[in-house]
């Protein structure tokens, strides 16, 4: 089995936030990898898996770092493979590691999900790769279906609530 999505995070601290794009990918059946890299310690090491990632089969990275969040922007500036960057919250509740991912020059575009949004980051790379892969937007849509249904569901528990001035 050869990986489709790359999951990169500065490091293994940060898995706590990763595993949730870990866990959906699990879960939609898309293999993927799991690797600690860092734009400031490792930086040969970055260069070198992001040019190399294609080549390997690579179709999505999703890079997760806090503070400073250098990763996922050195990463796409050597790769042409859609990047996902998660801010993870550290400093200043993430939104130092946000705006670090978000304010990329022109010509190096990283998508960027919420702070700690490593599920949304995830979902995103499923709806990028379910374009070509049938029976994968199947699962995502079944997955889409089931939101639904969850809100549905809370609605009905919600309408058994009863308070003395509740109207519905």
């Amino acid at each position: 089995m050869k990986p489709s999505v790359s999951i990169i995070m500065g490091s293994t601290s940060d898995l706590p936030v990763m595993e949730k794009a870990c866990k959906f990918l699990d879960e939609m059946q898309v293999p993927f990898e799991v690797n600690a890299l860092s734009a400031h310690r490792t930086p040969d090491a970055v260069e070198a898996f992001a040019q190399g990632a294609k080549e390997r089969g690579i179709k999505v990275i999703i890079a997760g770092a806090g503070m400073a969040a250098a990763l996922p922007g050195v990463i796409a500036a050597s790769t042409t493979l859609p990047v996902i960057g998660v801010p993870i919250k550290g400093m200043l509740d993430g939104l130092d590691a946000m705006l670090s991912i978000i304010q990329m020059p022109p010509g190096i575009p990283v998508a960027t999900v919420g702070v700690n949004g490593a599920q949304n980051a995830a979902i995103l790379a499923v709806e990028m790769m379910a374009l070509a892969d049938t029976a994968l937007a199947e699962r995502l849509a079944a997955y889409k279906a089931g939101l639904k249904e969850k809100i549905e569901k809370a609605n009905r528990d919600l309408s058994e609530v009863k308070y003395a001035f509740k109207t519905n």
